[in-house]
């Protein structure tokens, strides 16, 4: 996953503007987000049960009611669902899992970074830095929010292993789907080491205000509506692989555009590790389709209504947005703002991302029966093309500000609390 994933940028605004969710409204007065340690239901529909058998599926996951905790409906995966998954388990073994690479293939940061045991580390460094120089602020402030995004990889790994029917459920599972989410881990870990220590090494970027950042994420989480449900889940992840493939992608243009080979080779690289990744999650939600169409296209549809949370979305350095900084200003919004503005993620990125996985999962084909399912199909064929409507209305404005003089700003502590444009 990525820095350019964004929740309340414009991405996330084009996306939201249509959410209203297929499933029922849940309990009213749900708590806030708050300091978070510990949640409380204010709603459970089901009866204690006594313990299940092995084989059967737990009372709390059949078919309605549901139950909520903090205003959140969670462990919404219907009976049909576990069967699935469980069916699964022989394709993810095969299929899944070679989709991994052996840690001998991979490469590490060590490899692209300069060699601290050398004679001429330093030399080295200051080749590094030389590079590094020609770099405008705007582009640094989005780099520096992909590595936070990258570092905040606990809090992934943590959203796994809330998943009913693919958790790891010992720490050290050999089962497929438990591999799948420790070995998917240990290759994503190495992107945010690479690009931690490259800006470190730069001297670009003030690194204890990155640092606290990187924390303040991890320690917020994320929460992208997942109920606990790998159907929302792995359509979720599709998502956010491609973004990420993209996003890092353009970083890796934008380098070589401003002369840093070192860095379009970083980024590059990363780039492609998302490409396998995205490859592997959309392979996942291919199999739900073809063993549960209504189940499937009715998670998507689920997921493009809530709009696609970004993973730092509670990204927070604990100074953007106070008196004398940016008052009022959210660090997240304000980093996904720049990165639209430079074109390393926009909103027209988000409709071309939608677009692909409705075509990927030959969405317009699928036979249903009808009702919500025929609804969330005819939704989903439309979607994208209602956020590219709202793409150019916001083109459209920014040029009518840009004629009539308008500016927008701000600063970022990540590069010194220096300001960099946002138009």
């Amino acid at each position: 996953m990525s820095g350019s994933k964004s929740a309340n940028d414009s991405t996330r605004s084009a996306s939201s503007s249509f959410s209203s969710s297929l499933a029922e409204s849940p309990p009213s007065n749900p708590s806030s987000r708050g300091a978070s340690t510990s949640l409380k239901a204010v709603a459970a529909a089901a009866p204690p049960a006594a313990a299940p058998e092995p084989s059967s599926v737990p009372s709390s996951h059949k078919e309605a009611p549901y139950i909520y905790l903090a205003g959140q409906r969670v462990h919404s995966m219907h009976s049909k669902g576990f069967e699935v998954i469980k069916s699964l388990r022989g394709w993810a073994e095969r299929d899944l899992i070679r989709l991994l690479k052996p840690v001998e293939n991979c490469w590490q940061p060590s490899d692209l970074l300069p060699d601290s045991s050398s004679p001429d580390f330093y030399d080295q460094v200051r080749d590094l830095r030389r590079a590094a120089a020609e770099l405008p602020l705007d582009y640094l402030a989005v780099l520096v929010g992909d590595m936070v995004t990258e570092e905040a990889l606990p809090s992934y790994m943590n959203m796994l292993n809330t998943l009913d029917g693919v958790k790891d459920e010992t720490g050290a599972s050999e089962e497929p789907w438990a591999r799948w989410n420790r070995e998917w881990t240990a290759e994503e870990n190495r992107h945010g080491d690479l690009l931690n220590k490259y800006l470190y090494l730069t001297g670009r970027v003030d690194m204890k205000a990155v640092e606290v950042t990187i924390q303040n994420l991890i320690g917020s989480g994320l929460d992208p509506k997942l109920e606990n449900n790998p159907y929302l889940c792995f359509v979720y992840t599709s998502f956010q692989e491609r973004a990420t493939k993209i996003s890092h992608g353009n970083t890796a243009r934008l380098a070589s555009y401003h002369g840093d080979s070192a860095l379009t080779k970083v980024c590059g690289l990363i780039a492609a590790d998302e490409g396998r990744h995205e490859v592997a999650y959309t392979n996942i939600v291919e199999q739900l389709f073809q063993r549960d169409p209504e189940g499937a296209i009715l998670a998507f549809a689920d997921m493009m209504k809530k709009g696609i949370v970004m993973p730092a979305h509670y990204m927070d350095d604990g100074w953007h947005s106070e008196e004398g900084a940016n008052p009022g200003q959210n660090l997240f919004m304000d980093y996904a703002t720049v990165a639209d503005a430079i074109g390393v993620y926009t909103t027209t990125d988000y409709a071309d991302i939608v677009q692909h996985l409705v075509q990927r999962w030959d969405v317009a084909n699928l036979r249903v029966s009808g009702g919500e399912a025929g609804e969330a199909q005819e939704y989903l064929c439309k979607h994208s093309e209602r956020i590219r409507r709202l793409a150019d209305l916001q083109l459209e404005r920014k040029l009518r500000d840009r004629k009539r003089g308008k500016s927008k700003s701000a600063a970022f502590s990540w590069i010194f609390k220096r300001e960099v444009s946002m138009m």
